[in-house]
C-alpha cells in the first residue's frame, strides 16, 4: 500500500515545478532524511519512494508526477500534417503525453491543445515583412507561455525563420528542443549552424545525406524518413507508369501551386496560363489542381481565371500524381510525393527579381533546388527557379515530354528508384520514439 509524506509550500525560487524538486527530494531520502521537509513552490508535492519502501515519520511514500508535457511548433499546412502524425504515433505506442503548441486543423484533431492556428498565414520569406508584426506578437506570447508554463520538450517542424525564435525561448526557458525538419544550411546560410548547435539537442533531418553533413558539424542527428513517404508502401513497383500507347493529346495533367499563400498567390496565375496554352496543342488534355486545405480549394477556386476547365482535389498530392501523366509542381516538399508516384514533372518557385540578383544567386550553392534533384544529383524534374515572367520555356519543356512517350518512361522509372529507399523508414514513429526517449 502507498500513501504519502506531506512538504509544506513555503519559498524555495529555485524549485519552479516538480522536474526541479524531486531531484532534490531524491537525494534527501538517499541522505536518510526522517523529516517532511519545508521546501516546495505549490502546496501539497507526493514525494517519491526511492529508498526500498522505508517509510519517514511512519508514512508511507508514493509517486503521482504529473504526465509529462510536449510543446509543438508548426506555421504551416506540411508541418501540421508532420505534428499530427508524430501525435498520433506517440498514442499508438501507448505514450502517456499531453501535447499543447501552435499548429493547424490536423494537430488539434490529433488531440494537441492549440494556443493558436498557425497555418493559414505562412508566407515565403521576402513577403514576411508585411506579417512580422503578427509573428514577433505570437513569439513573445509563446516565450511567455513557456516561462509559465514549464513544459518537458519543445518540437518545432520546419519554418526556421520562425522556429529558431521558438527554440532559443525555449532554452531560455531551460527546456529541451527537437528540431523536426533540418533548416537547409547545406543550401545557403551555412554560417547560422552556430545559432542551431546553441538551441537544438536534436535534430531529426528528412534526407539522408543531412544527417552526416550536421553531425559532422557538431549537431546530434538522426535521420527519421520522410513524413511525406509515411503513407505510401515500401514497394513502389505498381506506381511506375507505362506510357506505351500514350496519347499526348489526351493527357492528363496535375497543377500544384503549393500550400503557401505567397505560393498560391505568385504560382496560381502562371500555372493556369500554362494549362491554356497547353490546350491549345492538346485539345482533349484534363486538368487537377490539388490544393491542401478546403480552404485553399476555394481561394484557388476564386482566383481561376476564365477559360480554364479544372477539377479539384484537396489533399491528394500522391493520389492525383498517381492518376495523371504529368504535374506541374511548386518546388517544395510536394515533389518528393509526385516523385513516390513515378510522375513526370516540371517545377516552378517565384521569388523577387531584386533580392535574387541582389543576394540570392550568390548565396545558394547547390546545383539543384528540388528535392528530387538533390536526392537524384542529376535532373529528373526541369527546375523554373527562379521563375519571374515569361512561361513561354516552361510550356516547350512541358510540351517536349508529353511528345515524347520513351523519355516519360524512363523518368518515371528513375524517380521510383531515387524514391524508394527512403520508404523504409516511417518519420512519424521514428520522431515519436525520439520524443519518448527525450523524456525518459
Amino acid at each position: 500500500m502507498c500513501s504519502y509524506v506531506t512538504i509544506y509550500s513555503y519559498s524555495c525560487p529555485v524549485f519552479k515545478d516538480n522536474r526541479h524538486f524531486f531531484p532534490f527530494a531524491d537525494r534527501l531520502v538517499r541522505a536518510g532524511a526522517t523529516k517532511p521537509v519545508k521546501r516546495a513552490i505549490w502546496g501539497n508535492i507526493w514525494l517519491p519512494s526511492v529508498s526500498n519502501g522505508v517509510n519517514y515519520d511512519g508514512l508511507p511514500m508514493t509517486t503521482d508526477r504529473k504526465k509529462p508535457r510536449v510543446f509543438m511548433s508548426a506555421n504551416e499546412p506540411s508541418a501540421d500534417a508532420h505534428c499530427a502524425e508524430v501525435i498520433g504515433a506517440l498514442k499508438q505506442g501507448g505514450a502517456d503525453v499531453d501535447v499543447v503548441g501552435i499548429g493547424g486543423p490536423k494537430m488539434e484533431a490529433a488531440g494537441c491543445e492549440l494556443l493558436e492556428n498557425t497555418v493559414g498565414r505562412a508566407v515565403m520569406t521576402h513577403k514576411a515583412i508585411a506579417h512580422a508584426g503578427h509573428y514577433y506578437k505570437l513569439i513573445r506570447r509563446v516565450a511567455r507561455y513557456l516561462r509559465e508554463n514549464p513544459v518537458d520538450l519543445v518540437v518545432v517542424c520546419d519554418s526556421p525563420s520562425f522556429n529558431f525564435h521558438i527554440a532559443k525561448a525555449a532554452k531560455r526557458a531551460g527546456t529541451r528542443t527537437l528540431f523536426f525538419v533540418a533548416p537547409q544550411l547545406w543550401a545557403w546560410g551555412g554560417w547560422r549552424i552556430r545559432k542551431l548547435r546553441r538551441c537544438c539537442d536534436k535534430l531529426c533531418c528528412l534526407l539522408p545525406f543531412e544527417e552526416a553533413w550536421f553531425g559532422q558539424r557538431g549537431v546530434d542527428t538522426t535521420f527519421v524518413g520522410n513524413p511525406l513517404l509515411d503513407k505510401v508502401p515500401e514497394d513502389l513497383t505498381s506506381y511506375r507508369k507505362d506510357y506505351s500507347g500514350f496519347d499526348p493529346r489526351h493527357a492528363r495533367i496535375g497543377l500544384m501551386p503549393g500550400s503557401r499563400l505567397g505560393e498560391i498567390e505568385s504560382l496560381w496565375q502562371p500555372m493556369q496560363e500554362i494549362a491554356l496554352r497547353l490546350k491549345r496543342d492538346f485539345p482533349a488534355a484534363h486538368f487537377v489542381a490539388v490544393a491542401t486545405t478546403e480552404e485553399r480549394r476555394e481561394l484557388l477556386k476564386d482566383k481561376q481565371i476564365p477559360g480554364l476547365a479544372c477539377e479539384y482535389s484537396v489533399d491528394s498530392v500522391t493520389e492525383t500524381a498517381d492518376a495523371v501523366d504529368f504535374c506541374v509542381v511548386a518546388s517544395g516538399s510536394a515533389t518528393l510525393e509526385v516523385g513516390s508516384a513515378g510522375c513526370p514533372m516540371v517545377v516552378m518557385y517565384q521569388t523577387s527579381r531584386i533580392l535574387w540578383e541582389l543576394l540570392g544567386r550568390w548565396l545558394v550553392r547547390p546545383p539543384f533546388f528540388t528535392l528530387i534533384n538533390l536526392l537524384a544529383d542529376r535532373e529528373l524534374a526541369p527546375e523554373f527557379m527562379p521563375y519571374f515572367t515569361s512561361i513561354d520555356p516552361i510550356v516547350a519543356k512541358i510540351t517536349a515530354f508529353l511528345n515524347d512517350s520513351e523519355t516519360l518512361n524512363r523518368i518515371s522509372n528513375e524517380l521510383i528508384d531515387v524514391v524508394e529507399p527512403l520508404t523504409a523508414k516511417r518519420a512519424g514513429a521514428e520522431v515519436a520514439r525520439i520524443v519518448v526517449g527525450m523524456l525518459e
